[in-house]
C-alpha cells in the first residue's frame, strides 16, 4: 500500500509517499480503508521528533492519527464491526495518511452516519475529543464565561461551540476577518489578537475575570500571561504543559494526552450528522500533494481542519 512516511526525525519536507505492506487485524483490531485523513500539530512534531521525549516513534512512520473510511477485515474477538462499515477514528502512530490503517475499537473508533462524509468525518477525531475533554476537565457550566484563545484552530473550533452549547458566555480570540465566523459557531464576543493584546481585550468584556481560560496558543511560562484573564479563584485549562500554580487562586488544569469516555466520539459524529456541530475544512488536498499539505499547515494560517483525500 501507499503512505506518507517519514523514515527519521526529520525535517518536514523529506517526507515521502511509500510503498509499505498492508497490515493486517490482530486480535481486537480492524483493518480500515482510508477516504480521508486529517493533520494534528503533534503530527509535525512526531515526524520532526520535537516531542520524542514524551512521544518517541519507530520508523518508519505513517503520518497522521485522524481518519474516515470503510472497514476492510476484522480481526479475531472483534464485535460490533464488520467489513464494509464506514468509521472514523483516531489511529495513534498506526498512522492514517495511508491507504489502509489499523485502529481498535473502544472509544477511539466508531461508526460513521450515512449522511456524514469521510472529508469531514475525518476532522472530527482528535480535536473534536480533545475539545470534549478541555471542557470535562475545567468542569465548565452554564452561565459560566469562558475565553478561548486559538479559537480558529482544529481544537478551537469545536470548543467554541460546544462550550455555547453547554450553555456559557464564549468570549474568543480572532482576527477582524474571522471575528464573524466565529460568533457563527457561537461566540458572544470576539478578541483581536494580532493587532492588541487579547487578555486586555477580554477583561474590558469581563472587567472581573472570566471563569474559564481554555488556552490551546500557549505554553510553559505563557500560560501565566493568558491566565491573567481569569478571575480570582477561576480555572485555566491547556492540552500544553505550563506553571504548576498560577497568581490570585487561578487553578490550573492540563491534560497532556485525551482521555475520552465511551460514546464521545459518536456523539460528535451525529452532532456533524445533523447539523448541531460545524465542521470547518479549511484545506483539502488530494493524496498525491500529501508533503505540500503538511508544508502548508505547518507554515500557513489555516482556518479549520486541513484534510487529505486518500481514496
Amino acid at each position: 500500500m501507499k503512505a506518507l512516511v517519514a523514515t527519521d526525525y526529520q525535517p518536514l519536507d523529506r517526507l515521502t509517499i511509500a510503498d509499505l505492506p498492508k497490515p493486517d487485524p490482530g486480535p481486537g483490531e480492524v483493518v480500515v480503508k482510508v477516504e480521508a485523513a486529517a493533520l494534528n500539530p503533534l503530527d509535525l512534531m512526531l515526524v520532526t521528533g520535537a516531542a520524542k521525549d514524551v512521544y518517541p516513534t519507530g520508523h518508519p512512520l505513517i503520518v497522521g492519527m485522524d481518519m474516515a473510511g470503510t472497514v476492510a477485515q476484522v480481526g479475531a474477538g472483534v464485535s460490533g464491526y464488520a467489513p464494509g462499515d464506514p468509521v472514523l477514528g483516531f489511529v495513534g502512530q498506526a498512522g492514517s495518511v495511508a491507504e489502509y490503517t489499523v485502529a481498535t475499537p473502544g472509544p477511539l473508533l466508531t461508526h460513521r452516519p450515512r449522511n456524514l462524509d469521510a472529508v469531514h468525518a475525518a476532522a472530527i477525531p482528535e480535536s473534536g475529543m480533545t475539545a470534549v475533554c478541555l471542557l470535562r476537565a475545567v468542569g465548565l457550566n452554564r452561565a459560566e464565561s469562558v475565553l478561548v484563545m486559538g479559537a480558529t484552530g482544529g481544537i478551537g473550533l469545536y470548543a467554541v461551540q460546544l462550550a455555547h452549547t453547554l450553555g456559557a458566555r464564549v468570549i474568543a480570540t480572532a482576527t477582524a476577518q474571522d471575528a464573524d465566523y466565529i460568533r457563527e459557531l457561537g461566540a458572544a464576543e470576539t478578541v483581536e489578537y494580532r493587532e492588541a493584546d487579547a487578555v486586555e481585550e477580554a477583561l474590558k468584556l469581563v472587567p472581573g475575570g472570566v471563569d474559564v481560560v481554555v488556552d490551546l496558543v500557549n505554553r510553559g511560562e505563557g500560560l501565566a500571561g493568558s491566565a491573567r484573564a481569569a478571575r480570582p479563584g477561576g480555572r485555566l485549562v491547556s492540552p500544553l504543559f505550563g506553571p504548576g500554580e498560577l497568581d490570585r487562586g487561578v487553578t490550573p488544569v492540563y491534560i497532556g494526552s485525551f482521555a475520552p469516555e465511551p460514546g464521545d466520539l459518536e456523539d460528535l459524529a451525529n452532532r456533524a450528522a445533523d447539523g448541531g456541530l460545524r465542521v470547518e475544512i479549511g484545506a483539502r488536498y488530494a493524496f498525491g500533494d500529501a508533503v505540500r499539505a503538511v508544508a502548508d499547515f505547518a507554515g500557513k494560517h489555516i482556518r479549520g481542519k486541513v484534510v487529505i483525500t486518500v481514496s
